[in-house]
């Protein structure tokens, strides 16, 4: 069983506003609310991509009812702890200037919650998959990947962890599964400019000497490098298309790479997949249909060849 996490969910309010303009009324042209969160969006694709799943994490308030509405409208099994205070944050996300948003802070999470998310986590086993992703609200410490990790650790649980600079080095000492770092999160833990996929590689690299079992770099536009488990490299550009949102894109690698890894255990067959599945939602309105995800897969693996 596959169970993600998301300590810090959202209603992603997706807008267009044609000739956005700073210091003026802008009006959309198009709109729409969407459950949102690392977490989330890799239940979301798993779902779509046929791999029963349960999402769990926080929410608050009437955004929080709102979003486990919304995962019920896509037939994602949510059982997230609902705290009597505060609201679960809405995010903006501007898809007429790629990469803006305008993200809230969420719900202060009281530690008794946390404890009682730590009970719920006691059912993992081995050949469970655990999903860590995204960011934590400010009244959590930057420890809870790590305690996460910790507890379950020698239980057999594989763990993934797709997250910013100190929840992800904070996690490396339990070896993580896989890590997905995109070129920027590299440069920010290395404090480093990288130019070319060689130096890229160099810090993958150190990133699994530091624990982590596999390490996935996204890279936006430029394709994707895998370093895995077994020592070997893969590498691929992305496939053709035309991006359409980048929301989620990363999320969906996340999820593809696991589907493809529960197939066959192949991690060539996972980085693949991966790949596909984060650009199919990149080449989508929404997170990607299972049949996109397939054909770019099969023109990824036609094209390695």
């Amino acid at each position: 069983m596959i169970f993600t996490v998301t300590f810090n969910p959202s209603l992603d309010y997706v807008v267009e506003v044609e000739d956005f303009t700073l210091g003026r009324t802008n009006r959309t042209v198009s709109e729409e609310i969407v459950p949102g969160g690392k977490g989330i969006n890799v239940s979301t694709m798993l779902t779509h991509l046929g791999i029963e799943n349960t999402a769990l994490g926080f929410t608050a308030g009437f955004t929080g009812e709102e979003i486990s509405r919304g995962l019920e409208r896509i037939g994602v099994k949510a059982e997230f702890i609902h705290l009597s205070k505060g609201n679960s944050r809405i995010n903006l996300k501007l898809k007429s200037v790629e990469g803006t948003e305008i993200n809230g802070q969420g719900p202060e999470i009281k530690e008794a919650r946390i404890t009682e998310l730590m009970n719920r986590l006691e059912v993992l086993k081995e050949g469970d998959i655990l999903v860590l992703g995204g960011s934590i609200p400010v009244t959590m410490p930057d420890s809870i990947y790590r305690d996460i990790m910790k507890r379950l650790a020698g239980r057999g649980v594989h763990i993934v962890v797709d997250a910013t600079k100190e929840l992800l080095l904070n996690v490396l000492e339990y070896q993580p599964f896989l890590i997905k770092p995109n070129k920027d999160e590299l440069e920010e833990i290395f404090s480093v400019k990288l130019q070319s996929r060689e130096e890229i590689l160099h810090y993958a690299d150190k990133l699994r000497e530091m624990g982590a079992e596999n390490v996935l770099v996204s890279l936006g536009g430029e394709g994707a490098i895998l370093i895995a488990a077994d020592g070997k490299v893969y590498d691929t550009p992305v496939p053709k298309g035309e991006l359409v949102n980048g929301v989620g894109a990363g999320d969906s690698m996340v999820a593809g790479f696991l589907r493809g890894w529960l197939l066959d255990r192949e991690y060539r067959t996972a980085f693949y997949m991966g790949v596909a599945a984060g650009s199919a939602s990149a080449f989508s309105k929404h997170l990607a249909k299972k049949e996109d995800v397939e054909t770019l897969y099969r023109e990824l693996v036609e094209g390695a060849e």
